[in-house]
């Protein structure tokens, strides 16, 4: 299982399947070359997900991510806001994803982050590194704001981001 994977379903609203799959996650994490601080990171939310309730989980994902803009997972959001700049921005991605054959999910927007990190599982590694790249700013922003909120995701997306980062090594 692909970091990107991995990233995508910790992301995603905490459900029954997410605290089942949390042994497979832990043993797929594994195989990924990920630097140290990133795997003590990630077994950090995954006890984090082992030691609280579903419900508890669920309302926190809520207050973090739905309830408070600047931490939003619709990366377009913390570009344009409401503007109608990002129209444009959602629609030059749901070509983007047609091209490689993927027909987004219609319940959520093209920018959503756990959706760009399925996206990014199916690319050749470089290919998502590139991608992925685009989106190292708003990352940035977006673990510093869970970062000052005290937020167990703030790590993910630090790994997300750094995922980015490494693509200008990697090409």
């Amino acid at each position: 299982m692909s970091i990107y994977k991995i990233m995508s379903a910790l992301l995603q609203y905490p459900e029954q399947e997410m605290l089942e799959a949390v042994p497979e996650i832990r043993a797929r994490q594994k195989d990924n070359p990920l630097p140290t601080e990133h795997r003590a990171a990630l077994e950090n939310f995954l006890q984090h997900i082992e030691s609280n309730a579903l419900t508890k989980l669920q309302e926190e994902y809520v207050q973090t991510f739905d309830l408070t803009p600047e931490h939003s997972l619709h990366l377009t959001h913390h570009l344009f806001g409401d503007d109608r700049g990002r129209g444009p921005a959602l629609i030059d991605l749901v070509e983007y994803y047609k091209e490689y054959g993927l027909q987004a999910d219609e319940k959520e927007l093209p920018d959503y982050l756990p959706m760009l990190l399925e996206f990014s599982a199916e690319l050749e590694e470089t290919e998502a590194l590139v991608f992925l790249s685009q989106t190292v700013k708003v990352l940035q922003q977006l673990a510093a704001n869970l970062e000052k909120a005290n937020s167990p995701y703030a790590p993910l997306i630090r790994i997300v981001e750094t995922q980015g980062r490494l693509a200008p090594i990697a090409a």
